[in-house]
């Protein structure tokens, strides 16, 4: 099968022929992928800044954003059978360790991280586990939904763990509206009534924005005052999906007293004195994908048409310039590889 496998870091991954993977284990799956997102992550991989957290052995295919059909399970798959249509969650999770146990499927102590430590989704198969796998409806189509397997749910997660700091008469601050920020747009709008102020630098972005459900949009470039002013003196909370460039500082600044600072996108670094974090009563607050029940719920907003994603399709084999396309700025929204798209 064809693969996007990473063979050295600070090099384009390339496409590979690879063996298919088989079924070793009762709870395994396989799938026949339909879609994978493209994700600011792959480029932190490929740049090898995951490298000393995941510690990945080379080559191996990325792709922690995806959807698509069983073909295949072990012996004690229940859940799902071969045929339906699969969303999956970007963690492999063993379901015994405290962590899973409470829920918290992102900090299990035993998963694996497709994509990022071992064979991902920017393939023709892909193999996962029962626990990953979330089952929906047959007339959902993996290429609209597979980035909300790790940018949606991230997103979601973020704004679900927000909603108790944002009552009606709040007001939220989004930075950026590309891949994550207009999904997390959509996901305020189902679940506060807060107001939205959007910031970008990209125009095509901030119309995304307000087409996704943002009461006022600004340019990044704006007059820091005309923030202050829409937002009444400040935000209630801060949702930064860039996390770097200068927003984490245009963050913190955005905030009223006792306001949150919810740190989604990465790559840069929060520097605020204590005595700042201490007279103000702010707070910082991290975000890391999301539970298999956040999936759950943000599948169905998706089947309710509350939240939607903006794609652009490449074919799987056009996986290099679609990376370039989102590097230098290129593609709005997310962007969507598609086994054999062409023919």
């Amino acid at each position: 099968m064809k693969a996007v496998r990473v063979h050295e870091y600070h090099r384009d991954p390339r496409i590979d022929e690879v063996p298919e993977p088989r079924i070793t284990g009762p709870w395994d799956v396989i799938v026949k992928v339909g879609a994978a997102g493209l994700c600011r992550t792959d480029l932190h991989v490929i740049e090898g800044q995951w490298d000393p957290i995941q510690h990945p052995s080379l080559p191996y295919i990325l792709g922690h954003e995806n959807a698509g059909w069983v073909t295949e399970v072990g012996t004690a798959v229940t859940n799902v059978s071969p045929g339906d249509t699969v969303i999956m969650h970007p963690l492999v999770t063993c379901g015994l360790c405290l962590p899973c146990r409470a829920g918290q499927d992102s900090h299990c102590e035993n998963s694996t991280f497709p994509g990022l430590n071992v064979d991902g989704g920017m393939a023709e198969f892909m193999k996962t586990n029962a626990r990953a796998v979330v089952k929906l409806d047959s007339a959902m189509k993996p290429t609209d939904i597979a980035a909300l397997a790790d940018a949606g749910l991230t997103a979601y997660h973020a704004v679900r763990k927000a909603v108790p700091l944002l009552p009606p008469g709040s007001h939220a601050v989004v930075i950026g509206s590309g891949g994550l920020g207009h999904i997390g747009i959509q996901s305020l709008k189902a679940l506060t009534a807060a107001e939205i102020t959007v910031l970008d630098h990209s125009e095509e972005a901030l119309e995304l924005a307000t087409t996704s459900g943002a009461d006022h949009v600004l340019n990044t470039a704006d007059d820091a005052g005309k923030l202050l002013e829409i937002t009444g003196g400040g935000a209630h909370v801060v949702f930064d999906f860039v996390g770097e460039n200068g927003t984490e500082a245009l963050g913190i600044t955005a905030l009223r007293n006792r306001g949150s600072y919810f740190s989604i996108g990465y790559g840069g670094a929060v520097n605020v004195d204590t005595i700042e974090i201490i007279s103000r009563e702010i707070s910082v607050v991290g975000n890391l994908v999301g539970s298999y029940l956040d999936l759950t719920e943000l599948m169905t907003l998706t089947s309710q048409g509350k939240v939607s994603l903006h794609t652009q399709l490449y074919d799987l084999e056009d996986a290099v310039q679609a990376m370039h396309d989102l590097d230098r700025g290129n593609l709005v929204g997310r962007g969507i590889l598609v086994p054999n798209l062409v023919g």
